[in-house]
C-alpha cells in the first residue's frame, strides 16, 4: 500500500512546481525565499503584474486578474465570455506542448501512429537531469512506446518526449514546427507562430490567449479517446514518478485539463477546462507571477463564469420551428426542426430570442435530415449562438406533368 505521506508529493509538487523548472529547483527557491541564509541575499521580490479589468465581458461584473493576459470561453460554442489582451503575442511557455500533444493524438486517430510504435531518443532529445527543465527521464539511445511518449508530454511536460515525438514524426524539431504552424493555422490561431515543439524560448515564439483557447477547445473536442490523459496526476517512467503540475487538478473535481507552463519570460501560465453539469468552460491565464497564482487566477475566474453564466435551450428538440416551402415536390412544403438538442451559455436571467432562415430556393428532393435552414439566438440584440435546421420529412420530387403545372403557376405568380 502507498504510503500516504508519499502521495502527497504530487500535490505539493504541482502547486510548487512550473512548468519548465524541475520540482527540486522550485522547491529550493521557495525554501530560500522564506528562511535567506545569513550570508546571503534573500531572493528578489515576485514581479506580479498589475491587476487587469476584462476589456470585453459578456456579462457584467467580470473580475480583475493580475496576468498579462486571461480569458474565458465557453466550450460548446467558442464564445469568449470575457477577456483582457486576448490577442496579445505573448510566449506561451509548456503551453506549446498542447499543439505536440494534439498532433500526435491526431495521428493515433488517423492511424498515422499507433500507441504501440517505438520513438528512439536521439542526443538532441535526451534530457540530461538538469533541473532547470521538466524531463519525462527517457533514457539515451532507448525508445518508447507513442502513447508513454504522449503521457510523458501531457502529465510530466517532458522536453525530452516533445523532442522524441518530433523527430519520429517529421525528422527534426524544425519540421515538426511546420506541422504544428499548419496546424495552427487550420484552427484559426491567427497570433501563434511556433518555432520548437516544447516551448523553450525563442524570440520568433509566440501565441495568444484566444488561440491557446481555440487550442483547448480543439483537444477537448478532437481527441476523446486521448483527453482523459490532461486529468491524470501522475506518471511514473523509467522507475521516476512525477505529478501533474496543474494543482487544481487536486482540488476541483470538475477539473479535468490542460496544461501548465514556466519561463522567466512567459511567467507562470495555465490553460485549464472545467465541467459542471451541462457547462464546460476553458480558461487561459498568461504571465502572471507564481504557480500558486495561476491557480487562483482560474479558481477565481471559474467560479465567476460559473456563476454569471447559465445552459438554456432556446427550442426543445422534436419541435416544429417553421415550415419551408418547397419547389417541384409531390407536396409543397416541409416541417423544419432542429437536428439535435441545442444549449447555449447566457448571462444568467436574460432572456433569448430567436429568428428562423430558410434557404432559398429549395427544390426537391429533399431528404429527411437535410440542412435547409438555421436558427439565429440573440440576446440584447447580440447574436449568442445559432443551429441548423433540418427538414422533418422526405420530400419526392414531382412528376414531369405536375412539375410543368408548377413551372406554369410559378410564372403567373400562383
Amino acid at each position: 500500500m502507498q504510503n500516504k505521506t508519499f502521495s502527497l508529493l504530487p500535490i505539493l509538487f504541482a502547486i510548487a512546481a512550473g512548468t519548465l523548472v524541475a520540482g527540486p529547483a522550485s522547491f529550493a527557491a521557495v525554501h530560500h525565499a522564506a528562511k535567506p541564509a545569513a550570508h546571503k541575499k534573500a531572493a528578489p521580490a515576485v514581479n506580479t503584474p498589475p491587476p487587469l479589468a476584462a476589456q470585453t465581458a459578456v456579462a457584467g461584473s467580470a473580475p480583475e486578474l493580475p496576468a498579462k493576459a486571461w480569458l474565458l470561453m465557453d466550450f460548446d460554442s467558442g464564445v469568449v465570455l470575457a477577456s483582457a489582451n486576448p490577442d496579445e503575442a505573448l510566449p506561451p511557455a509548456s503551453l506549446t506542448k498542447m499543439m505536440t500533444s494534439y498532433i500526435v493524438e491526431q495521428a493515433l486517430r488517423s492511424g498515422k501512429l499507433k500507441q504501440t510504435d517505438l520513438v528512439s531518443v536521439s542526443q538532441n532529445a535526451w534530457c540530461r537531469g538538469s533541473s532547470t527543465e521538466s524531463c519525462m527521464y527517457l533514457p539515451l539511445n532507448s525508445q518508447a512506446t507513442v502513447i508513454d511518449i504522449l503521457r510523458g508530454i501531457i502529465i510530466q511536460s517532458g522536453n525530452d518526449a516533445s523532442k522524441a515525438i518530433a523527430e519520429h514524426m517529421a525528422g527534426s524539431e524544425d519540421g515538426f514546427a511546420k506541422l504544428m504552424n499548419a496546424e495552427a493555422q487550420r484552427l484559426g490561431m491567427t497570433h501563434t507562430h511556433f518555432v520548437n515543439p516544447t516551448g523553450l524560448p525563442d524570440p520568433a515564439h509566440k501565441s495568444s490567449a484566444r488561440d491557446l483557447a481555440i487550442l483547448a477547445r480543439a483537444i477537448i473536442h478532437d481527441s476523446v479517446d486521448y483527453y482523459p490523459i490532461y486529468a491524470e496526476r501522475e506518471f511514473k517512467y523509467n522507475g521516476i514518478k512525477q505529478g501533474n503540475r496543474n494543482a487544481l487538478l487536486y482540488t476541483d473535481p470538475s477539473v479535468d485539463g490542460l496544461k501548465t507552463g514556466h519561463t522567466d519570460e512567459a511567467g507562470y501560465c495555465l490553460v485549464t477546462s472545467s465541467k459542471r453539469n451541462e457547462m464546460r468552460l476553458i480558461t487561459v491565464i498568461l504571465n502572471t507571477s507564481s504557480a500558486q497564482a495561476r491557480a487562483d487566477q482560474t479558481r477565481t475566474l471559474l467560479g465567476w463564469g460559473f456563476s454569471a453564466f447559465e445552459k438554456v435551450s432556446p427550442i426543445q428538440p422534436n419541435t416544429v420551428v417553421t415550415t419551408a416551402k418547397v419547389g417541384f415536390g409531390k407536396v409543397d412544403s416541409v416541417a423544419a426542426g432542429l437536428g439535435a438538442p441545442w444549449l447555449l451559455t447566457v448571462p444568467r436571467g436574460q432572456q433569448v430570442q430567436t429568428a428562423v432562415e430558410i434557404q432559398a430556393g429549395l427544390e426537391a428532393p429533399v431528404a429527411k435530415g437535410a440542412v435547409i435552414g438555421k436558427v439565429v439566438a440573440t440576446s440584447n440584440g447580440k447574436p449568442v449562438g445559432e443551429a441548423p435546421l433540418v427538414a422533418q420529412a422526405d420530400v419526392e420530387r414531382a412528376g414531369l406533368l405536375q412539375r410543368m403545372w408548377q413551372h406554369i403557376a410559378k410564372l403567373f405568380g400562383k
